[in-house]
């Protein structure tokens, strides 16, 4: 039987695990929106991101040196990617675009399989944020309440970053005609280039902060991949509001329904993107879609 307990346990676990959705995949849609490339690589840059942390905290023992580590890593990994490959698949279909990151997420994957072995790896939660807190009604773990806190202030910054600065500017701008950007001066590649950083960032930073959660193992992006895409479907595709939106619903569907039976999580989220597209083509928040 259900208990009351159980079941605010289970709605923070969504809200947690939504939450990681939502910064996920609003590095996927902005990709997508701004730059109009299907990434199949996304999966494999949140993997990446959390081993680059592990590293990071092995060296050092320090979990904040590895969320920056990691964050920075992949942003560097992120702008690398952009000028030497993603740049020249701007105009090509989209399935010449599917086909080469997928491809790369197959690299990154077993690069990472040849230095670390398939076996799991695990980071230490900061001692600050070790143990539980009292809720009240229930006992909760600390971590993951502050989770919740760290991907608020994250995509926070990152709605302002693209949404309120001279930069979200530009990238809206050349979106809508690239050339005139251009004839202003203005390098609209460049620009791109740092949008993929940014996106790839996004990922490598919920990898490095979900992996006190769960443990790193190099398969552990193809299980987020599908994830995020349902979540972009969702909420709409090159949507920022429309990924938060669509991930925190995601999040609670997986959770609340692992409660009652966990093989029929992945069955409702399929279903509850079905009802959306049902209704609403575009998604939740969905953008108009590109030329």
């Amino acid at each position: 039987m259900i208990s009351w307990s159980n079941f605010l346990s289970q709605l923070f676990n969504g809200l947690a695990q939504g939450a990681l959705l939502a910064l996920i995949s609003s590095g996927l849609t902005i990709i997508y929106g701004t730059l109009g490339v299907l990434n199949l690589a996304h999966g494999a840059m949140f993997m990446l991101g959390g081993y680059a942390g592990y590293v990071a905290f092995q060296a050092t023992g320090s979990f904040v040196v590895a969320v920056i580590a990691g964050t920075l890593f992949m942003l560097v990994v992120g702008v690398v990617m952009e000028r030497v490959i993603i740049r020249h698949f701007y105009g090509r279909p989209h399935e010449d675009q599917l086909l080469v990151t997928f491809g790369l997420s197959i690299v990154f994957v077993e690069i990472v399989r040849f230095f670390f072995t398939s076996d799991s790896k695990s980071v230490a939660a900061p001692s600050a944020l070790s143990g539980i807190t009292s809720l009240g009604v229930m006992f909760y773990p600390t971590y993951r309440l502050a989770v919740v806190g760290i991907v608020a202030v994250a995509l926070l910054v990152l709605f302002i970053v693209l949404y309120r600065t001279r930069l979200g500017m530009i990238v809206r701008a050349g979106i809508e005609d690239a050339v005139m950007v251009d004839s202003l001066g203005i390098d609209v590649y460049r620009v791109f280039m740092v949008v993929f950083g940014i996106g790839a960032m996004a990922a490598g930073f919920a990898g490095i902060v979900n992996a006190p959660v769960v443990s790193l193992s190099p398969d552990m992006g193809e299980a987020i991949l599908v994830q995020t895409f349902v979540v972009v479907v969702i909420g709409g595709v090159g949507s920022f509001p429309g990924a938060v939106v669509g991930g925190l619903i995601a999040g609670e569907i997986i959770s609340l329904t692992s409660m009652v039976n966990p093989g029929y999580a992945y069955v409702m989220l399929f279903a509850a993107m079905t009802l959306v597209l049902l209704v609403r083509p575009r998604g939740l928040f969905g953008a108009r879609g590109r030329e």
